[in-house]
């Protein structure tokens, strides 16, 4: 049985990989279709190629998964079960397709959280537990709280980087041909764009990943596996990512998110393209460059942030630089709100579905 759960489980995390891919496409690809440099499809394949590419740059140029290990620990051991791992996984779904039918960008990685830490905390129906004689808190918040802390500040840092992008770029091109300065930026979109899919698919095929290994890990102790069991917990994760029977996992988290963000997102891409501000070329490049910068300094400390906050950020940035009325602030808060909702209500969802799942299993 424990067995069957667990290749269910991951079953679960890889249509949920796709779900993210189709839900986040936007923020690769909603500047570059609003410029009108890419066409719809040619921009969801130029995405997804890259989102797949950093699946090399992870695992041969940077020569591990951060964002996956931040993840798997993000819950304490003791209180990993395949049943949590299950309700998180599902809660994490439904909000994710409920989200995306309401074309509301909100956060894949922070739903995926909500629901792992919502079903975490219903297993063990308080916020600690005696184990061992010992008090130990459910989540691990020397993880989790960077990644609370974040919600905020990718956004701000997307925003504060794009800004003086912007304002730098316009200074250097202050003298050049409108037309010639336009072309040429259209060209550049492709560069950053290119750029941003890359911190995409490092980040957030990461976290199925991470997730799937606490899944494996959790077996494998249920298992008395004796290399897991006698390997210091903070060593488990680079057990399973170097487990020759486990291999394919990085490698098709990757696949898959670019697969679904091959499927594209249309409704989100309407909301990211247009309805926050109207995006130039030259704005384009600027809000994709910020948002790759944030990505890739984030994911160097392993700190899982939304992309979604990011590029959001990143947008309202070049927004600000023409005039603060120039963002529809409106349609801004109300995806501050999402935001800020994302992990709660994936919490309360994934609790009420681990209840559940206790009479069937």
């Amino acid at each position: 049985m424990d067995f069957t759960l667990l290749i269910i489980i991951i079953v679960l995390a890889l249509v949920f990989d796709y779900i993210n891919g189709f839900h986040d496409a936007a923020n690769s690809i909603a500047t570059i279709v609003a410029t009108k440099v890419l066409t719809p499809f040619q921009a969801v394949l130029w995405a997804a190629v890259f989102n797949f590419a950093a699946y090399f740059i992870s695992k041969f140029i940077i020569g591990e998964f951060k964002i996956g290990n931040t993840i798997a620990k993000s819950v304490e051991e003791h209180f990993i079960t395949l049943d949590v791992i299950l309700a998180g996984l599902i809660a994490a779904i439904i909000w994710n397709l409920l989200t995306w039918k309401l074309g509301i960008p909100s956060s894949s990685s922070h739903t995926l959280l909500g629901g792992f830490m919502g079903a975490a905390l219903a297993h063990a129906g308080a916020l600690s537990a005696i184990v061992d004689g010992k008090e130990v808190d459910v989540i691990n918040y020397a993880k989790v709280i960077p990644t609370f802390m974040f919600i905020f500040l990718a956004p701000l840092l997307g925003l504060i980087i794009a800004y003086f992008i912007t304002v730098a770029i316009m200074w250097i091109c202050r003298k050049a041909n409108p037309s010639k300065a336009d072309r040429w930026f259209k060209r550049l979109q492709l560069v950053s764009s290119a750029m941003f899919s890359l911190g995409h698919g490092g980040n957030d095929a990461q976290k199925v990943m991470g997730i799937i290994g606490a899944a494996v890990i959790c077996y494998k102790m249920d298992m008395a596996d004796p290399v897991y069991v006698a390997a210091d917990s903070a060593d488990r994760f680079k057990l399973f990512v170097n487990d020759e029977f486990w291999w394919w996992v990085p490698l098709a988290s990757f696949v898959v998110i670019a697969l679904g963000t091959l499927s594209g997102g249309w409704k989100i891409v309407k909301t990211m393209g247009s309805k926050i501000t109207k995006v130039t070329p030259l704005e384009g490049v600027a809000a994709e460059t910020s948002g790759a910068v944030t990505l890739y300094l984030t994911e160097h400390f392993g700190v899982p942030v939304s992309t979604t906050h990011t590029i959001t950020g990143s947008i309202i940035g070049v927004g600000i630089t023409k005039r603060v009325s120039a963002v529809r602030w409106g349609v801004t808060i109300n995806l501050l709100w999402a935001w800020i909702l994302t992990i709660p209500v994936s919490a309360v969802i994934a609790g009420i579905f681990y209840y559940i799942l206790k009479v069937f299993l």
